[in-house]
């Protein structure tokens, strides 16, 4: 059997077009689409990176996600300007990463971080 081809979480967003833009003007990721008129599910992207928002259903707040990124300290200065709810900077954490910890508008934690090499 072939392994799977990719994963996508889906999220409860008690507002797609806010989570939306939180993800695309703060976080950096890009819109990929918006279903229905009043948008009920809807999903964005940051190359091999791809979440869905779902308003019914789907999904519970408060849902915990880890993403790798090549610089979490770049990217941790970017998303600070930009008004990121940044939960604690990033810090190097004894099971070989350097994260820190992001919440969106839906009480959702992203785990940014990078490998490091440990002593």
């Amino acid at each position: 059997m072939k392994a799977p081809e990719s994963i996508i979480p889906i999220l409860y967003s008690k507002n797609i077009v806010e989570s939306i833009n939180y993800y695309t003007n703060i976080l950096g990721f890009e819109s990929e689409w918006i279903w229905e008129d009043s948008p009920t599910f809807g999903g964005v992207n940051w190359g091999e990176v791809r979440l869905f928002f779902c308003k019914d259903g789907q999904g519970s707040p408060g849902t915990w996600l880890c993403i790798n990124v090549v610089d979490v300290d770049a990217y941790y200065e970017m998303i600070k300007q930009r008004g990121a709810q940044v939960l604690s900077p990033p810090e190097d954490k004894p099971w070989f990463m350097r994260e820190m910890l992001v919440q969106d508008l839906d009480g959702h934690i992203i785990r940014f971080g990078h490998g490091i090499e440990c002593d």
